[in-house]
Parts: C-alpha cells; sequence; structure tokens
C-alpha cells in the first residue's frame, strides 16, 4: 500500500468534485437505520478527515485511522479549525488496534482497493470484526473491475490556480492491476514550479470475491448498493453487519 505523499497536499483540491455532503447524509441515514445514531465511529483510511468531520458534526464519536502521516496532517489541520473531538491514528488497515469496540466502521473512497490479495483483504475483515460490536455495521466501498476498465490506458490532466497534474492510467484485465502514475507540478513562494510523481497501485474487487472474504472475516453482507445516491460509476457499496452477533471477541 503506497502512502500518499504530495497528492495529500492537495487531495481535497482535486477531490473537490466529490458530493461529501450527500455521501455523509446516505451514510448517517444507513447507520440510524441500524439504530446507530450516536456512540464511537471508525473511518477506516479515513485520508485528509473531510468525512470525519462531517460525521463529528453529526453527532458521533469518530475515530480516523491512516497509514499516510502526511494525509493525516492535513487532517490535524482541519481539526485545529474546527475544534472537533476527534482521534487520529497513524496505522495501516490491516493490523490496526483500538482501544475498545466501536459501534460502527467505514472504508470509503476505494480505500480497499489498495489491498492487493485475498489474505491480506480478509484480514482486514477480520479485524473489523474484531474491534465491530455484535450490533454494528460495517459500511465500505470498492471499485469493481468494470470501472476500470472504463478507464482503461488513459491519460488525465487538470490545472488549478496553483498546481496541475498529469495522471497516466494503466489497468491489467488479467491481473485485475489498477496502476496510475501521477505528476504534480506546484506552484511554490518564488513563483516556480516544481515537479513531483507519484505510483500508486490498486486491485479491482468483485462482489463475489469481496462476500467469500466477508464471510472469512466473520462478516456478511446486508444491503448492496450500485455506488452512492447520484454516483452509480462502478463502485459498489456494501452494509455489513456480524455474521454470528453472540460470538464475544473482548
Amino acid at each position: 500500500m503506497d502512502a500518499y505523499t504530495v497528492l495529500a497536499e492537495l487531495y481535497d483540491e482535486f477531490m473537490d468534485n466529490v458530493d461529501y455532503n450527500s455521501r455523509c447524509e446516505f451514510i448517517c441515514g444507513k447507520l440510524a437505520e441500524y439504530g446507530i445514531k450516536s456512540g464511537i465511529v471508525l473511518d477506516l483510511g479515513c485520508g485528509t478527515g473531510t468525512l470525519t468531520e462531517m460525521l463529528s458534526s453529526a453527532g458521533y464519536d469518530m475515530i480516523g485511522v491512516d497509514n499516510s502521516p502526511e494525509m493525516l496532517e492535513m487532517a490535524l489541520q482541519k481539526k485545529e479549525v474546527s475544534g472537533a473531538d476527534i482521534l487520529y491514528l497513524c496505522q495501516d488497515m490491516r493490523s490496526f488496534e483500538l482501544y475498545g469496540t466501536v459501534r460502527a466502521v467505514l472504508c470509503v473512497c476505494d480505500s480497499l482497493n489498495y489491498i492487493s490479495n485475498d489474505e491480506e483483504l480478509a484480514q482486514v475483515f477480520k479485524t473489523v470484526r474484531l474491534y465491530l460490536e455484535p450490533d454494528g455495521v460495517f459500511l465500505f466501498d470498492f471499485n469493481t473491475p468494470e470501472k476500470y476498465r472504463a478507464i482503461g490506458e488513459d491519460t488525465i490532466s487538470e490545472v488549478r490556480d496553483n498546481a496541475a497534474f498529469i495522471w497516466e492510467n494503466y489497468y491489467d484485465g488479467e491481473t485485475r492491476r489498477n496502476e496510475y502514475d501521477i505528476t504534480f507540478f506546484l506552484e511554490r513562494e518564488d513563483g516556480l514550479y516544481e515537479r513531483q510523481e507519484e505510483v500508486h497501485c490498486q486491485r479491482a474487487w468483485t462482489a463475489e470475491e469481496v462476500e467469500a472474504l466477508l464471510k472469512e472475516g466473520g462478516l456478511k453482507p446486508a444491503e448492496q448498493f450500485p455506488g452512492y445516491p447520484k454516483e452509480e460509476d462502478g463502485r459498489t457499496v456494501f452494509v455489513c453487519v456480524p455474521a454470528d452477533p453472540e460470538r464475544h471477541i473482548y
């Protein structure tokens, strides 16, 4: 799993097309349907904390976990401004540790696609189940092979006031490995632009594979959606619950 470095500084600026308000409304609505209107919620792969902040404002006691110090630095800056009571932890989603159980776990913005093999994804699910309360909910999304095939080998570029990027995408349908090479041009104080590069690798997952690995991790799907409202773009959203709620972890 590659950590975000340069991208962390620009992530929010280039993700301004994501309707976080709609996603937050959907997530809060789903949690409420399962009786979760308050309590501790874990945002796994929280990134710069945009959604974490929104859920904190909605009344949840938030924990944000991410393995990128750079992304968490952006999240902490937001926390300083908002004054939100959020605990951020720099940990890997495959081996994170909490102080106790949580009412719900979220893992959105295709964070799970950074997990590249069955064993590691099953381990993520097992760890989620370990810290999930018996009547808790695990809500997550992932990009499907159809989405990556639609992108294929393509080059995307975008220019903003103080930065620009070139995104070169490559998808191998046989291995279902998607790689994107990003070249950034960042304006510095002297007016010159600094060039930096990052490489990110993701794995496309099918719903059938995810369901099998959820079962191995002690979880089961309760609902499945073809994306978030207004975002049916090849992303799948699962709402899961413990397969055996009576099994006590602690």
